[in-house]
Formats: structure tokens, C-alpha cells, sequence
């Protein structure tokens, strides 16, 4: 069995109907459709806890200072995965990206939205003020292709010094 087997599981696709709705913060809809975001988020980013957490002394525990772990498990990951498998590669980019997305929610706020054309979730922090938007999974899956270049702290630390500097009507993306 290959390092990073355990990734690579069997998604069915069901087709569902939705009716557009308009979200209010306030409103029960919009706080049931949160919770279900924050908690399918963290059941993603705790696959990459439970398999590893232990082998990296505990560290991680959504501080943004864990992100240098992930980025080094992101690393051996790429080292060691066959990367003509776009279904673990997948699976563990949606786990790796989701427990970025926890951090930053944990440690800055925000509210998650979907990203249609991208099939992936995104936070946006700084309502109503500002818009800061993150975007992760694309970010992990460039970081094991293109490696240190695509550094997870470094991405992360420019999204945070916005978030913390970002100034009313500001609307950026970080991807």
C-alpha cells in the first residue's frame, strides 16, 4: 500500500435539485447552511489530523503556525504519491484545503460560500466591511505540482496581513 493510499476513497454522485435562495445573516437558513460548511470542513481537515497528527507531535491544532507542518506534509505527499492519480491527488488537496480553510475561519472569521465553477468552497472573511476571499484547493494541488514556489505559510501569511489591513470596500481573492 502506497504512503498515502488512505486518501483514496469511492464518491458517488448524486444529482440534486436546488432552488436558488436569497441568505440573509440572520436567518435560520443561512446559519443551517453554515453549520453544514463548517462542519463538512472539518471533518475534511480532520482526516489530515487524525493520520497525522501524531507523527507531528500534535501540531496540528489549527494555529496558523500548523500550516508549516501541513506545508511539509503537502511536500512528502509529493514525494511519495503517484501524481498520475488525480483521485487521491484530489481527495487529499480537498482535506489539505479545507484544513486551511479552518484555520483561517478559526484564527479571522468569515463565512463560507461555494465556488460553482471551481467545485470547492470558499471563506470570505471581513462582512460588511470588506471581502477577503480564500481559495485553497487549487493552491494545495499547485503546491505539490509546482513545489515550494506555491509555499502554504507564505500564501497564507499575504491572506492574513490583508485580512488584518484590509480597508472598507476592499474585495481581493487569494487562490
Amino acid at each position: 500500500m502506497k504512503l498515502f493510499q488512505f486518501f483514496k476513497t469511492k464518491n458517488t454522485q448524486v444529482e440534486e435539485k436546488t432552488t436558488p435562495i436569497e441568505l440573509n445573516t440572520g436567518s435560520d437558513i443561512f446559519e443551517k447552511i453554515q453549520q453544514e460548511f463548517i462542519s463538512k470542513a472539518t471533518n475534511h481537515a480532520e482526516k489530515i489530523v487524525r493520520a497525522f497528527n501524531s507523527k507531528y507531535d500534535g501540531a496540528f491544532d489549527y494555529s496558523i503556525r500548523s500550516l508549516n507542518i501541513l506545508d511539509s506534509l503537502i511536500e512528502d505527499f509529493a514525494d511519495f504519491t503517484d501524481l498520475s492519480d488525480e483521485e487521491i491527488i484530489n481527495d487529499f488537496c480537498t482535506q489539505a484545503g479545507s484544513y486551511i480553510l479552518e484555520v483561517a475561519r478559526r484564527n479571522f472569521g468569515g463565512v463560507y460560500f461555494w465556488e460553482d465553477n471551481r467545485q470547492q468552497p470558499m471563506l470570505k472573511t471581513g462582512f460588511p466591511d470588506f471581502e477577503i476571499t480564500l481559495l485553497t484547493y487549487d493552491k494545495v494541488k499547485n503546491r505539490i505540482i509546482n513545489g515550494e514556489e506555491d509555499n502554504i505559510p507564505y500564501f497564507f501569511k499575504r491572506y492574513s496581513e490583508k485580512v488584518r489591513k484590509a480597508g472598507k470596500g476592499d474585495h481581493i481573492t487569494f487562490e
